[in-house]
């Protein structure tokens, strides 16, 4: 299934104070003579549903969000033994037609379904769980610092128009930092991903890149390009190629760093080259204060100063409509499990994955789309 997505509207907004990323708050910064300052707005909460009866809960989908679930499952079976619940990976596409189609209950995607692909499957619903982002990996032997790169090197990486690392173009973003004569090998994904979703909308910002994102775009004809299956498959391959670029998810962070691999400086919406790292993810993302109706919303590339510019919500892709009154429960309950500050939202969970919590109005607005979930 390949789903092409039109750039959407980004929703930036200016923060005039937050406390944390979990918890937007109204500092505000009136004279001792002025009028109070507002108490800051408490963070959403949410009142987990227990399941009263026996269900069998499938999710699959998202490679990046997988080891997530790998962790919140067992947590979550321990306290409703009785709802089994068995994650999977597979890649997003894989996510979202399978939920689709109802083969699973939970699709896992880090990609949302536009207005367009919502109102094709009616019923179907953008659910954010959490907040991730993208690494640009690189395997140049001898080079462990993070060199610059930008959305037009990458764009002419992929297309063929840069061929070796010590083009003159990549050279001028990295003065100081000579890089040898080292064929470039893009390595892409296979599989419905996601990850190919987020990374050709950042290439569809650039001069020149016509291709629409998707979870599998039509790539450009270059000979050097090699396919991989899951985010999995891109680290080892970018380990087995040197000269390789890839773009990989944050929660493979330590799989990227064991293989000897190295991520780049990524210039940001303000022209600034940016390493990964979660306080610019967590920047970025703080832009972004308003909750759309369907959840769905692009952070790729704001103007945030100190964002990281690579960087989205993941998703539950679910049917608003269940088959049973069990199975409708138990998904409510696993979601509202999953989002909660004090369970699935805790930080001991997201920073095994490099991942951040929702903020406040995405909590309050995911709660509104899971309590519609019915039988």
């Amino acid at each position: 299934m390949i789903i092409n997505f039109r750039k959407t509207a980004r929703v930036v907004a200016t923060l005039t104070a937050a406390t944390s990323l979990g918890l937007v708050g109204l500092a505000g910064t009136a004279s001792a003579k002025a009028k109070p300052k507002p108490k800051p707005v408490p963070a959403a909460t949410v009142k987990v549903e227990k399941p009263t009866k026996s269900a069998n809960i499938t999710e699959a989908g998202s490679s990046l969000l997988y080891p997530l679930w790998n962790l919140w499952v067992p947590a979550y079976q321990r306290l409703y033994h009785n709802v089994n619940l068995t994650p999977g990976a597979g890649g997003s596409g894989l996510g979202i037609t399978e939920a689709a189609n109802g083969t699973i209950q939970i699709g896992s995607s880090d990609a949302y379904l536009s207005p367009l692909q919502l109102k094709a499957n009616p019923g179907l619903m953008n659910i954010p769980v959490a907040i991730s982002s993208q690494l640009m990996v690189f395997n140049i032997p001898g080079v462990h610092t993070h060199i610059n790169l930008n959305g037009q090197l990458l764009a002419k990486m992929y297309s063929g128009q840069i061929t070796n690392w010590d083009d003159p173009a990549i050279a001028a973003v990295n003065k100081g930092n000579p890089l040898p004569n080292l064929a470039i090998v893009p390595l892409y994904r296979t599989d419905g991903s996601g990850d190919t979703f987020l990374f050709s909308t950042y290439l569809y910002d650039q001069k020149g890149w016509t291709i629409a994102p998707g979870t599998s775009i039509t790539w450009p004809s270059n000979p050097a390009l090699i396919g991989e299956n899951g985010n999995g498959g891109m680290v080892s391959g970018c380990q087995a190629h040197p000269g390789c670029i890839a773009y990989i998810g944050a929660s493979y962070l330590i799989s990227v760093l064991g293989d000897g691999l190295t991520y780049a400086s990524v210039e940001n919406g303000l022209g600034k080259y940016l390493p990964w790292n979660l306080p610019g993810v967590a920047a970025e993302a703080a832009s972004f204060t308003k909750f759309t109706g369907n959840g769905a919303v692009s952070m790729i590339d704001a103007k945030a100063k100190g964002g990281y510019p690579i960087i989205n919500y993941e998703y539950a892709i679910v049917k608003q409509k269940q088959a049973t009154a069990a199975n409708a429960s138990a998904v409510r309950s696993i979601l509202e499990w999953a989002i909660d500050p004090t369970y699935g939202g805790q930080t001991n969970f997201l920073a095994q994955v490099n991942f951040l919590p929702l903020p406040a109005a995405y909590v309050a607005g995911s709660i509104k789309l899971i309590h519609s979930i019915h039988s």
